[in-house]
């Protein structure tokens, strides 16, 4: 008898101990518009212009011509200086070497 009592509260005491840890519901944050850029895009003499802000602050200008292929004027530093980007290509070139030829 004095086993089988040890045994039921075994069994019953993660059940327990489940029950009392339950943690909150977390709030819902997919609604936050902090996270998501403002964007405003702009029609100037046959060319797309659409600026980029993240809390108020201009980041990003991408200018799209009536012929031609867009080019972005980047604020790097946040210094509010741009730099011209074409493309959103980092610069970054890896050595390439041949090294067999067939």
């Amino acid at each position: 008898m004095r086993q089988s009592i040890l045994l039921l509260a075994c069994l019953l005491t993660p059940l327990a101990v489940r029950a009392a840890d339950q943690p909150p519901i977390p709030p819902d944050v997919s609604g936050d518009a902090t996270a998501q850029p403002e964007v405003t895009i702009t029609r100037e003499g046959g060319q797309m212009v659409e600026e980029y802000r993240a809390n108020g602050k201009l980041y990003m200008i991408k200018i799209t011509p009536k012929h031609g292929l867009p080019y972005y004027l980047v604020d790097d530093r946040g210094d509010g200086k741009f730099s011209r980007h074409e493309g959103l290509d980092s610069g970054l070139r890896v050595p390439r070497w041949t090294l067999f030829s067939f």
